[in-house]
């Protein structure tokens, strides 16, 4: 058993895996750990916003992904905005509301923005569906992520519930035997659709594009405050007609101008950011925890918790595996027992505590020697005189003993009484 304790304590255990292996497994899930955050961070676990509907990260026909592409190809500062905040922006804001929205969300939307920044509005007008299985089919290798089919146009019926001072009347019809004419800016055209959706009455905006019939296809109003006065501050622009601008629209050169047009007109010529809001479209969300902790004032602590973290996987990294096995802390017998507890009175200082148990022990030990039952010190004393004249009598020894107070003195002590012990046995 010694022996197996012995070859135990010498060695090193055997691990499980290698050093190199658990080098892999901790990069493997470092890297896996940071994926996930990014994603987190990126928005990418939110729902998929290429889904082929009317707002700015589709790639339908309906969708707005083209314009923006072809903002930002003018050089453009253009973002796609997930969080409600947005709406307060003092940028340029566009909005895409999906059909049948509630107009009264937009109108406090718009009453909010009349002194924050300049606002476009594109009116929804399609009704669009994914293909079905036998035409996906036939057109599979040409058939590209978030294509829709455009079926039945969807009449709007909240433009005339808005607040009266934005309020307008729209109309929505077809003509098959040609396509609408446009004019504005300087520009003109067809639209790609023969049906189109037209405002029969602008109220109190001002027309900015007109068909064949000047009805207005962009209205454009000054912003109202709360009494109802008119704003020169900012502006409102309802582009009536989102086929001048959509995905649909764009694949023309002269709409595509049209669409930069527009766009100049609500800046003002200021060249505001441009901020195309996603949250009426159904993706928003709050600002996500990873985002705030990468935002002052926590980003002074997420740095620290980095740095902590790092420490202590590297400390994790270099005391991976068993540890050197070594013998039990206290060993086994009398020796190393009178060793140890020898230490702990070194230890606590407490020498002058020996005095009175080791002159107990010599005495004892004189008297057996000298063969007397009742190890007194006169008795010791009186035997000593006649076995060792020459040396000084125990009791005086004993009381120097109890009498030291430094170590170096009680050492003395008890070596002079330790010598008395070695000559008796000569």
């Amino acid at each position: 058993m010694s022996s197996a304790i012995h070859q135990q304590g010498s060695g090193r255990g055997s691990g499980g895996f290698s050093r190199m292996t658990v080098l892999g497994l901790v990069l493997f899930g470092f890297i896996a750990f940071i994926t996930l955050l990014y994603l987190i961070g990126a928005g990418d676990t939110q729902k998929r916003g290429n889904d082929g509907q009317a707002h700015a990260a589709a790639n339908g026909l309906n969708g707005y992904s083209g314009l923006v592409k072809l903002l930002e190809a003018r050089g453009e500062d253009v973002t796609l905005s997930r969080s409600p905040s947005s709406l307060e922006t003092p940028d340029l804001l566009v909005l895409t509301p999906p059909p049948y929205f509630d107009a009264e969300e937009i109108e406090g939307i718009l009453q909010d923005r009349a002194y924050v920044g300049p606002t476009v509005v594109i009116l929804p007008k399609w009704f669009a569906t994914g293909f079905p299985p036998g035409v996906e089919n036939r057109i599979e290798e040409e058939l590209k992520d978030g294509w829709v089919m455009l079926n039945s146009p969807i009449p709007l019926d909240w433009s005339e519930t808005l607040p009266d001072y934005y309020a307008f009347d729209s109309k929505l019809e077809t003509d098959e035997a040609r396509s609408s004419n446009w004019a504005g800016f300087g520009l003109n055209g067809k639209l790609p659709s023969k049906t189109r959706i037209f405002a029969t009455d602008t109220g109190n905006g001002a027309a900015l594009v007109l068909n064949s019939n000047s009805n207005a296809l962009a209205i454009q109003f000054s912003a109202e405050d709360e009494y109802g006065n008119s704003l020169d501050t900012e502006s409102i622009t309802f582009i009536v007609e989102p086929d001048l601008i959509n995905n649909y629209g764009l694949a023309d050169v002269s709409r595509a101008k049209l669409a930069l047009a527009l766009i100049d007109d609500a800046q003002y010529d200021y060249d505001y950011p441009i901020v195309f809001d996603l949250t009426l479209n159904g993706f928003g969300g709050a600002t996500n925890l990873l985002t705030l902790a990468f935002r002052p004032p926590f980003l002074a602590a997420t740095l620290c918790l980095i740095l902590a973290i790092m420490i202590v996987g590297w400390r994790a990294f270099k005391r991976f595996g068993p540890p050197v096995a070594t013998g039990p802390q206290i060993a086994f017998g009398k020796r190393r027992l009178v060793a140890n507890g020898a230490g702990l009175i070194l230890r606590a200082r407490r020498l002058r505590l020996l005095a009175e148990p080791y002159t107990a022990l010599s005495a004892r030990r004189l008297a057996a020697q000298l063969g007397i039952s009742n190890p007194e010190p006169d008795a010791i004393d009186d035997a000593l005189r006649i076995r060792l004249p020459d040396e000084p009598p125990f009791s005086l020894l004993a009381q120097r003993l109890r009498q030291a107070s430094k170590p170096t003195d009680i050492l003395r002590a008890a070596q002079a009484l330790n010598a008395l012990t070695r000559k008796l046995k000569k």
